[in-house]
């Protein structure tokens, strides 16, 4: 975008907002946002966001994450910016009930009210939007086949994974040669299905010793705490090995033979366009973007969510059927390369903006 457009990041500061002023060579502005209700802390980012609009006087607005969305398409219809388009990557009010479903309904509406184009990352959360009439569909519009961002296929790809260095991290994370390796990559917190992942490998394990299970990501007990005893599973159980936070999650992937992800509700998953690029079946959970990127026994399996025998058996049926597993690893990459390649989906965006007049 910065070929055609001076481009601005702002997001809270920190050593992120510091990266992408570094990688990406754009100019960075610091506005901190919390990822909670804090009234009276989104009242002060509104306004030093409008703040800014009002000096910088954007062409376009484009915003990611919900509280950035409502702060920040609030603040660019008060500053009077012409185009102030917001991407839905998942709706976390989806798992919430009663009067704060209610306060967040409210908020979503008063978010999409104040856009001028909303971009869901998928045509599942496009229906949800729809369903739940927080805007009508003349202002909806998924950018190519999905996803916020595409993926980097030349970089997600196993061959860049040198076999000394799969043996060393096998040897390391004590991985034998007869294990069969399912991991998950992403937060641990309860709205991905860790709970009911970490329940069924801990009964799957017990009659399957040659089983491991990779957990690769952070905690988030501030903000989505797993249950005490999912915790002391993870701790007790010696055949779930937790990785924590990753910056390069590719070894770990190349030695694996499934991704796990039993999330109850995403946008788009990064997670499941990175693992089958890099030749993996995933099992998913029957969401929007999951079962947009998977097909069911042609690339991955798809369970119910919430469902611990269901995420049991198809581990079960990755470790009782590896033709099976390696025809569906085989169709894994191609499907990815074809639909969501990165520059695929920049240029469809690029479309977009230049069409904004």
């Amino acid at each position: 975008m910065s070929k055609y457009y001076e481009v601005i990041g702002v997001s809270g500061n920190g050593d992120a907002l510091s990266e992408v002023r570094q990688n990406e060579g754009i100019r960075t502005h610091a506005v901190e946002m919390t990822r909670s209700i804090t009234p009276l802390k989104d009242l002060i980012a509104t306004y030093k966001l409008y703040k800014f609009f009002k000096k910088e006087k954007p062409f376009i607005v484009h915003t990611h994450t919900p509280k950035a969305g409502t702060l920040g398409m609030l603040a660019a219809k008060l500053a009077g910016v012409p185009h102030r388009l917001h991407t839905i990557a998942g709706l976390p009010l989806l798992e919430v009930k009663g009067a704060k479903r209610k306060l967040l309904d409210t908020v979503e509406k008063i978010t999409y009210a104040c856009a001028t184009k909303i971009l869901p990352n998928s045509f599942g959360l496009e229906a949800i939007v729809l369903k739940n009439n927080y805007t009508k569909s003349s202002k909806l519009q998924v950018i190519g086949n999905g996803s916020s961002n595409g993926i980097d296929v030349a970089h997600y790809d196993s061959k860049h994974v040198l076999e000394l260095t799969k043996e060393n991290l096998k040897k390391e994370l004590n991985i034998t040669i007869n294990d069969v390796v399912f991991i998950f990559i992403g937060r641990m917190v309860k709205d991905k299905g860790l709970n009911e992942l970490v329940y069924a490998f801990n009964e799957l394990s017990k009659t399957n010793t040659n089983s491991k299970l990779l957990l690769v990501g952070p905690h988030e007990n501030h903000l989505d705490p797993l249950l005490p005893e999912t915790e002391l599973l993870i701790k007790t159980n010696k055949q779930i090995l937790a990785i924590g936070v990753q910056k390069d999650i590719r070894p770990y992937v190349s030695i694996s033979h499934a991704l796990t992800f039993p999330s109850y509700r995403e946008g788009f998953p990064n997670v499941v366009l990175q693992a089958s690029c890099m030749n993996l079946p995933c099992i998913v959970s029957n969401i929007n973007g999951c079962n947009e990127i998977i097909e069911q026994k042609i690339n991955g399996i798809i369970v119910t969510p919430k469902n611990e025998d269901e995420l049991q058996d198809a581990m079960q049926f990755i470790i009782d059927n590896p033709e099976k597993r390696i025809e569906m690893a085989k169709h894994s990459r191609s499907r990815i390369v074809a639909r969501y390649e990165q520059n695929f989906v920049w240029n469809e965006l690029l479309k977009l903006y230049k069409n904004l007049g």
